[in-house]
């Protein structure tokens, strides 16, 4: 078991990261934090740090660091750069683009080039304990079929440039696990807590709350094309209790691992579950996947129903992820991921308590 109580974090004030900060804190494993944030971001970043400081009722100390992974020396003067590097720590990396419409030129400096730059912050650093490297399930572009968590394999296409960036990415930091010890994380999609709902933005699964929302005054709502797809989601209480509890152990080092439901849904049912939450009503009758993308080419119907037309290609890609090592790693921890047709009611309870709030949502442009 290793002594953690120094973090460096990249990706903060991100959900992700924010809701790591707590997990490490309550768990007793958080005794100072470096947090690496954007100039844009200080103000949200600080406004965030004391507000789960407020909120745990702790004290932790920490610093804020102006930076930029795209930069050398992650954007930081070099003296303090070579300071981090000899100081005792867990490196956490998330920083990254996530949106599936994201343009190619930024998806790679972001999540490519900025990798490369962190990546040599941890090869030349002397007190590193863990590199907990955050990648996706769907590395595995257009592949199909059981993915494996202990290959990484290149797929003859990918279904966005979100994805094909995030492969890139993980096979820099692949490189560095004979000689570093990295755990490589690969959460399937992101939603809010199992129990409370909680989350920060309405993306992913939520812009199937989005359309079911605005088009619920329709006297029926069909289904979306024809597919017997899982759709793999995964609450955010569990990526980070699993996170938390293998940045502890040994045998995590040198593994990557696939955060996803190892019992997922059919899309079919999510769907159904979702629009029974929010409706009330049975959703009925089928509208073609061809004719749903062909509407949803219109970045003006995008808007108005709050969905991107990129999350149609995953409605019938037929694809598992096998955990195996996952389930071995968390054997002892009592770690589950928690059912998602039976968190559905909280996520839209909480999806209702904030819909009209522009915060919460994702701009489509």
């Amino acid at each position: 078991m290793f002594d953690i109580g120094t973090h460096f974090m990249t990706g903060f004030p991100g959900f992700i990261a924010t809701e790591l900060i707590k997990g490490l804190i309550r768990q007793g494993k958080l005794k100072k934090l470096y947090a690496l944030v954007q100039a844009k971001e200080r103000e949200r970043a600080k406004q965030h740090i004391r507000a789960i400081i407020d909120e745990m009722q702790v004290t932790v100390q920490y610093e804020l660091i102006v930076g930029d992974i795209t930069a050398p020396n992650l954007g930081m003067e070099r003296e303090l750069f070579c300071r981090l590097q000899q100081e005792k720590m867990t490196v956490w990396h998330l920083a990254a683009i996530y949106d599936l419409a994201v343009k190619q030129e930024t998806a790679w400096e972001v999540n490519v080039e900025g990798t490369k730059v962190v990546c040599e912050f941890i090869r030349k650093h002397q007190g590193l304990e863990r590199f907990m490297y955050f990648s996706t399930a769907y590395v595995a572009g257009a592949r199909e079929g059981v993915l494996l968590e202990t290959e990484l394999i290149r797929p003859t296409a990918f279904k966005n440039y979100y994805e094909q960036t995030k492969f890139e990415a993980e096979l820099i930091v692949q490189s560095l696990q004979k000689t570093t010890p990295v755990t490589i994380l690969r959460p399937g999609i992101v939603r809010g807590h199992s129990i409370t709902g909680e989350t920060i933005k309405f993306d992913g699964p939520y812009f199937f709350m989005n359309m079911i929302d605005r088009l619920k005054w329709l006297p029926i709502i069909p289904y979306v094309g024809k597919s017997q797809a899982h759709i793999n989601v995964v609450p955010i209480d569990y990526i980070v209790d699993a996170s938390v509890y293998m940045a502890t152990l040994q045998e995590a080092a040198g593994h990557t691992v696939h955060l996803t439901d190892p019992s997922p849904h059919t899309v079919e049912e999510v769907y159904e579950a979702m629009v029974v939450e929010l409706t009330g009503k049975n959703p009925k009758g089928r509208l073609p996947q061809l004719l749903a993308a062909k509407g949803l080419a219109s970045r003006r119907l995008q808007q108005k129903l709050g969905v991107e037309v990129e999350t149609l290609d995953y409605l019938t890609w037929n694809a598992a992820f096998d955990t195996s090592v996952a389930e071995r790693l968390l054997a002892n921890s009592g770690i589950q991921c928690a059912d998602f047709i039976h968190s559905i009611p909280a996520m839209a309870a909480f999806y209702n308590k904030h819909k009209d709030d522009a915060d919460f949502h994702i701009t489509i442009e």
